[in-house]
Parts: C-alpha cells; structure tokens; sequence
C-alpha cells in the first residue's frame, strides 16, 4: 500500500511539473477547423489561379496579374486570421474547463518561439513577392511553418513536433515539385491539420 501511494505522489508531481513546463490547452477542434480553412482557401485560389482571366499559360509557366497576387494574399491572410481566431478561442474555452489560466509564462515562452520563426519567414517571403519570385511562396510557408511548430513543440503537445516535420518534409518536396506548390499546400494546411486536429480531440478531449 505505500509502494502504490508513493507511485501515486510520484505520478501527480510529474504531472503537476508537466502542466507548469508545458502548454496543454490546445484545441484538436481547433486544428480540424484550422485545415477546414485552408481547404476552402486552397480552392478559391485554385480557382483565382486556373479560372481567372488575369492569369496566362500553363502551370509552370503561369503568369499571374497582380490584382491576383492581391486575392491570393488576401485569401491566405483570411484563412490564417480565421485559424487564429478560431484557436485562440478554442484554447481558452478548454482552459477554463480545465480549470486552467490560458497565458502564463509556458503561453508566453510558446508563442515567443513559434513567431520567431514564423515572423521571419513571413518578412522574407515577403521580400520574395516583391521581387516576383512567387514559384517559393507555397514551400516557403510549409517550411517555415513547419520550423515554428516544432521550435514551439518544447513548450506544448509533442504531437505538435511531428506536425512540423511533416510541413518541412512537404515544403522541400514542394521545392522540388515547384509547380504542384496549391497541392502541396492543400495537403500540409489543409489534411495534415484535419488529421492532426483528430487524433488530438479523440486522443484528450473527447469526454
């Protein structure tokens, strides 16, 4: 009886030390809706892309206006303002069930480490609009992408490391498949999120 009781002490400490060093309030639900987003906004750029009369020639060739460079921007910043919001939200819900406090100084070494990141590759890619080089856009924010979630991985779900590897192993094969970067990027934001969004709710939120 005091093995089982010392076992027990033993597992609430790790478990009380888990909760002070990591994140825990992520929202699968959240990620599900997150790549339900970026679905919808793979297909309106598909069809700004293949359908709109501002853009010429074939997929490797494609030359695009700039009123279509502005709609693409514009869809991918409302899919990653929505996929915020919609975390955001998630995540504070699921802390106060949880009893909780959503931002603390785990939060903040969190976000701290996934922007730094993310924040730089959004400047460069960027710099990459600028000068016309639209052909790295979509690996670029795979990869980049991908270096923020597992740089934050440390301070949250571990899921969230894989999640990352996943979107730079996709980014470098979209460098390397230049012309399929909507797919790609229909895959990584889109599927990977609804996968991983899944397996996390089934995993630690379903009741």
């Amino acid at each position: 009886m005091e093995n089982e009781k010392y076992l027990n002490d033993l597992t609430e400490i790790k478990n009380l030390m888990n909760r002070s060093s990591r994140f825990l309030s992520l929202s699968g639900l959240s990620g599900i809706l997150a790549g339900t987003y970026a679905l919808v906004g793979a297909w309106l750029a598909y069809k700004t892309i293949y359908f709109d009369t501002s853009t010429l020639g074939a997929y490797k060739n494609l030359v695009i206006s700039k009123e279509a460079v502005i709609k693409l921007i514009t869809i991918a910043a409302t899919v990653a303002i929505l996929s915020i919001l919609t975390g955001i939200v998630l995540s504070i819900q699921k802390a106060k069930k949880n009893n909780e406090t959503i931002w603390n100084s785990t939060t903040q070494r969190m976000v701290i480490n996934f922007l730094i990141p993310l924040v730089t590759g959004g400047i460069f890619i960027l710099f990459l609009i600028e000068k016309e080089m639209l052909g790295l856009i979509a690996p670029l924010t795979l990869i980049f992408y991908g270096l923020a979630c597992v740089n934050a991985s440390k301070y949250t779900i571990g899921g969230v490391r894989y999640l990352g590897i996943t979107f730079i192993v996709l980014g470098l094969l979209c460098t390397w498949f230049l012309g399929y970067g909507l797919l790609f990027w229909a895959i990584g934001f889109g599927f990977c999120h609804i996968l991983y969004g899944s397996i996390m709710y089934f995993k630690y939120e379903r009741n």
